[in-house]
């Protein structure tokens, strides 16, 4: 599969703005830990090889457990996450096949029971963000460097 465009180089403002996004996320209050969990199912659920080899290996590098990022494509099965860890991966997977899903009331409820008003509007702009940034990625083949990490 051969990269389309370069987009990071085509347009530079739209890539600025989402890494403004990204930064706001990444400042926002939220877990560092939860938002590499957020950001590698939201990336998985998607098929984007790019963002799961990235967010994998950023977290690792801020400590995160070989473990526990195995597992993450099967949270629901898996006693390695905490409930607000389920929480949030329940309500990335809503969010993020939301076409399917409609954003149900349980995983919403489940949300709200483990994050502030801000926190989960955070939450769901950490999951917006990691969606706009796959379907970039996804739709111009921007695939991951062979021998890196």
């Amino acid at each position: 599969m051969s990269r389309r465009l370069p987009y990071l180089t085509i347009s530079p403002d739209g890539i600025r703005a989402l890494g403004r996004l990204s930064a706001y996320v990444d400042g926002c209050g939220l877990e560092r830990a939860l938002i590499h969990l957020v950001e590698l199912r939201v990336s998985q659920i998607n098929g984007c090889a790019y963002c799961v080899d990235l967010h994998s290996r950023e977290a690792r590098e801020h400590g995160e457990t070989e473990r526990r990022l195995h597992n993450v494509i099967v949270w629901r099965e898996a006693p390695f996450f905490t409930a607000r860890e389920q929480a949030a991966l329940g309500w990335a997977e809503a969010v993020t096949l939301i076409s399917e899903t409609g954003a149900p009331d349980a995983d919403y409820e489940a949300a709200r029971a483990q994050f502030s008003d801000k926190e989960l509007v955070d939450l769901t702009f950490t999951i917006a963000n990691m969606n706009a940034w796959n379907r970039m990625a996804i739709s111009f083949r921007h695939l991951p460097e062979v021998g890196e990490g």
